[in-house]
């Protein structure tokens, strides 16, 4: 019974945590796109707006409900996010709730592969460094990783265009499938020889967070004891990383995974804009510049929850994978 009381007050509090981020989000998201110098109406119409009269401009200033003061606009998109409606997209003329759907089932492809790849990467990277402290192995896996971890992910993603795409024509330039082609007539092969290189780019970056924590934390694992008394009883090196050091490593870095969601979101945002490819990061962009103010709010909600669900997630795995944590609350 203590046991289960605990679990629902975590989940409890993890729960109010949650509602209470999105709150402090959505309110900070309509104030600033509400004080912004961005005209929506002169981004949506662009130098289409000479062209209209005075009369046509304020029926879409009323239709839009921008004739309103800020707090009646932000009670009135409040109470309706609260009902599930998050508006209609001004660029895309349809549910903000349908464009996120679209665009996420695409930007999920790219980013499920990009967290795998960087996962199993760095994982295996950051063991073999901390196996081989300071070896030649050691000294390159941690220069990739500081050099890489300081470099942006959109030049990452043109120097990879550039290369595999321009000098070698290795792989598509862009988009998530062949131009011209439906996307129901797309391959799955096709759909992923388009994926490679945005996935790449942001594998690249994620790898060296991983790799650098799983190096840390194999160079505790043979300062131990037990690995201590291992290599007096005759255990190689790799002997003890795979008996002993796996199974340390690999739960932190999971947990580590799942808290570099909010990384990863960011990161797809460049690299969809750097491959012109059709996710929920190149709407993101589109929508600021065109001024959708609606499809921004909601895409501020949604990665909110994104990100917050990842951390969410981490927190309950370092809860079981740690034991100290639970009786450290206990305590208290």
């Amino acid at each position: 019974m203590p046991n289960m009381n605990s679990c629902l007050s975590y989940l409890a509090r993890q729960l109010l945590r949650m509602i209470v981020i999105i709150a402090v989000v959505a309110t900070l998201a309509f104030v600033l796109t509400a004080t912004a110098p961005l005209d929506p109406v002169t981004a949506y119409l662009g130098f289409d707006r000479m062209q209209i009269s005075p009369e046509q401009q304020q029926r879409i200033i009323q239709r839009w409900g921008l004739d309103q003061p800020p707090t009646v606009r932000f009670t009135t998109w409040a109470k309706n996010v609260i009902r599930g409606d998050l508006g209609d997209s001004l660029v895309y003329n349809e549910p903000v709730i349908s464009v996120i759907q679209k665009r996420f089932a695409a930007s999920l492809k790219l980013m499920a592969l990009a967290w795998i790849l960087s996962g199993i990467i760095g994982f295996v990277l950051g063991v073999l460094a901390g196996t081989y402290q300071h070896s030649l192995l050691d000294n390159a896996v941690r220069m990739y990783a500081f050099v890489l971890a300081s470099s942006p992910t959109f030049w990452i993603g043109m120097v990879l265009l550039a290369v595999f795409s321009v000098k070698l024509s290795w792989f598509p330039i862009c988009c998530a499938g062949p131009m011209g082609v439906p996307p129901d007539a797309v391959s799955w092969a096709q759909r992923l020889h388009h994926l490679i290189l945005p996935a790449a780019t942001l594998s690249i970056i994620g790898v060296a967070q991983i790799a650098l924590h799983t190096r840390e934390k194999m160079i505790d694992v043979f300062m131990s004891d037990y690995a201590l008394y291992a290599r007096a009883m005759g255990e190689s090196r790799l002997g003890i990383a795979w008996w002993h050091g796996l199974r340390n490593a690999l739960l932190p870095a999971v947990t580590l995974q799942f808290a570099s969601l909010g990384e990863l979101f960011g990161g797809a945002v460049l690299a969809e804009q750097v491959f012109n490819y059709p996710g929920l990061g190149q709407a993101t962009v589109e929508a600021g510049i065109r001024g959708d103010v609606p499809l921004l709010l909601g895409i501020a909600l949604f990665s909110t929850i994104f990100v917050v669900t990842g951390n969410a997630i981490a927190d309950l795995l370092y809860r079981l994978i740690d034991p100290r944590i639970r009786r450290g609350e206990g305590v208290a």
